[in-house]
């Protein structure tokens, strides 16, 4: 009876494993299924390399929101990480007790607000913050990169806290014996040993960053042209999609399916080079 009891589990456990897998595979069905036909009559170059989007004018350029995209992401990292991977030593190496029952459940409430919360905070104090101090009319690069940043530090924060947290004492003790202090110990011995950890916490953060889409199309502008700098409206791939797909039909619709197979391939991408680097490092 055990034995039974024990398969049953067996299969149960090996269906949820199976069920990722599954929808993972049908999403790709469907969008590959629906994207690669339009970018077939598009043409390559002319979706992918295209600097004009105009659906009226039948102009199916991403250009513009692939750089949006990447510049978007590439600011909130550079915000995002230090920030997030110091916060992450800073609570398990050097937070009191004390401190850290304050610290923690804020930095978990900041990852369970909506991100139409942030985007409404990002409007209401972000966009003028950057308009009447730097320049701009505020719904610019630099507004939706430092809200990104934000955005995803409660994933980094957590993630590499944990990988930190998972080095052996006896790592920290070895280096203690050498003469190191308890900064060098902490910088020179268990961040490098928690490095795989800290990997994982900057692909979910860029994954976090490069797929969100409502608090970005509230501050960054949404204009469907070249970047031309930090102090000026752009669009990304999921911007463009959500704004547009309401009305969409024909070949504009499936031009924004074909849009989103790009934005899967771009995380596919981010995902296989960070996994290769972060072997290359071990």
């Amino acid at each position: 009876m055990l034995k039974k009891k024990e398969q049953f589990m067996r299969l149960i456990f090996l269906f949820s494993a199976c069920t990722s897998i599954i929808a993972v595979f049908l999403i790709c069905i469907f969008l590959f299924a629906n994207g690669i036909p339009a970018i077939s009559k598009i043409g390559v170059f002319n979706f992918l390399l295209g600097k004009n989007w105009k659906p009226s004018n039948a102009l199916f350029g991403i250009l513009p929101m692939i750089l949006g995209s990447i510049y978007v992401t590439a600011g909130a990292i550079l915000i995002g990480v230090p920030i997030g991977v110091l916060t992450a030593m800073y609570l398990s190496l050097f937070c009191p007790k004390k401190l850290y029952r304050m610290i923690k459940p804020a930095i978990e409430l900041l990852a369970g607000i909506p991100s139409v919360v942030y985007g409404f905070f990002g409007l209401v104090v972000l966009v003028p913050f950057v308009r009447n101090y730097i320049g701009g009319n505020g719904s610019v690069m630099l507004t939706a990169s430092i809200l990104l940043g934000m955005m995803i530090l409660p994933t980094i924060i957590n993630v590499s806290e944990s990988a930190i947290r998972a080095v052996p004492s006896n790592y920290y003790e070895g280096g203690r014996a050498l003469g190191a202090s308890h900064e060098r110990s902490a910088f020179f011995v268990i961040l490098p040993a928690a490095k795989s950890g800290v990997f994982a916490s900057i692909v979910l953060g860029v994954g976090r960053a490069i797929g969100e889409t409502m608090a970005v199309i509230m501050v960054a502008g949404n204009q469907a042209r070249m970047p031309k700098g930090l102090l000026k409206g752009v669009r990304t791939l999921t911007a463009n999609i959500v704004i547009e797909m309401g009305y969409a039909a024909d070949l504009h619709r499936e031009a924004l399916i074909a849009t989103a197979v790009v934005l899967f391939i771009f995380i596919l991408i981010i995902n296989l080079s960070f996994s290769l680097l972060n072997r290359k490092s071990i």
